[in-house]
């Protein structure tokens, strides 16, 4: 029961924000009572913190998956992108940002363990780039990599990017564009040039 609380509070949070959604809501969701949340979860704050970590190994995990299987790191990123939006489901309600508002402390945790393994995973797949003459030689890894975290993290910002503006997905495949472009080789935007023509809708 408390997996199926879990998956069912991760799903809400997602769709719906993890301010409006009450643990009220949860229950009813799911045909259960509130007391039986309250048996698995003393607080909203902890089901909150739960789910948060719970999408965050999820995700982590395909991530993972992803760089293993992946040969070409170029594409390595697109796949990864279409992952996560996927994943978020384009992050329709901006749960980030509610959670920075509202719990703090929570977003606080996410925001250094998201750093860190992003950071890994960036510069991975840069160094694989520039291994395979797709990224430019001496280029600054370290800064890229934690330039490429900051620009992730804000395009999702709703006050710089309002959803009324900006398509969510359409943000994320233009940064991530963007930033190819800054490091790649002639052969690395062909292949980027290739993969873009070949993936429009």
């Amino acid at each position: 029961m408390k997996e199926k609380i879990l998956d069912k509070a991760t799903e809400m949070f997602l769709n719906l924000g993890f301010k409006s959604v009450t643990m009220d809501d949860i229950a009813t969701e799911l045909g259960i009572s509130k007391k039986t949340i309250y048996q698995h979860f003393k607080t909203k704050t902890e089901l909150v913190e739960a789910a948060v970590f719970y999408l965050f190994e999820s995700i982590s995990s395909g991530i993972d998956f992803i760089c293993e299987a992946s040969h070409n790191p170029i594409e390595e990123l697109f796949h990864i992108k279409k992952f996560v939006s996927d994943y978020l489901k384009d992050e329709k309600s901006s749960p980030q940002f509610q959670l920075k508002k509202y719990y703090p402390k929570i977003y606080n945790r996410l925001f250094w363990k998201q750093f860190e393994v992003m950071n890994e995973c960036v510069m991975e797949n840069i160094k694989k780039g520039v291994d395979s003459k797709l990224f430019r030689k001496g280029i600054d890894i370290d800064f890229i990599a934690r330039i490429y975290f900051s620009g992730m993290l804000n395009i999702k910002d709703p006050d710089i990017f309002p959803a009324t503006d900006f398509k969510p997905s359409d943000l994320a495949t233009k940064f991530l564009e963007y930033h190819i472009r800054a490091i790649a080789t002639e052969n690395g935007l062909k292949i980027l040039n290739e993969f873009i023509n070949q993936n429009n809708d």
